[in-house]
């Protein structure tokens, strides 16, 4: 299972990812540019010694990033979806992408992924911070793919 962070902007979200990547086996994919250095000691805090123990794979651009998974299936995690996650049927090499924090992902990318889906929330609210999202849709990945050991 593979998790796609589209130039993600706040160290913390991204370290917190990486470490849920180290625990659950998971391949992280950053697409450049990030709103930060992987030196800065916010993310350095919070993704501690767990860094080493996922595979990390940086992407200098999201055309870079399309070149190299031609084959995989993209799915777009938007509030802008109609479909549910836990209603979605995952498979086992998706590319799971979450877009910035500030911003999501462009209007492109939303034309490009075919397969989007949401996690519901109440109407009052604009969205889940990022790792939170990424925790929630991909236990629920591994759970359908029996990949939770």
């Amino acid at each position: 299972m593979h998790i796609v962070l589209y130039k993600p902007d706040i160290p913390q979200n991204t370290a917190a990812i990486i470490r849920l990547g180290a625990c659950l086996n998971l391949k992280i994919h950053l697409i450049e540019p990030c709103g930060f250095n992987l030196n800065d000691s916010r993310f350095k805090r919070v993704v501690m010694d767990y860094k080493g123990l996922c595979e990390i794979i940086r992407h200098n651009d999201f055309e870079t990033f399309l070149k190299k998974n031609k084959k995989s299936r993209i799915v777009l995690m938007t509030t802008k979806a109609k479909k549910i996650y836990h209603k979605f049927k995952f498979k086992k090499n998706d590319m799971l992408l979450f877009g910035r924090e500030s911003a999501g992902v462009p209007k492109e990318l939303h034309q490009i992924c075919k397969s989007k889906i949401k996690i519901p929330m109440n109407k009052k609210t604009r969205s889940l911070n990022v790792a939170m999202s990424v925790a929630i849709v991909a236990a629920e990945a591994l759970r359908q793919n029996n990949l939770l050991k």
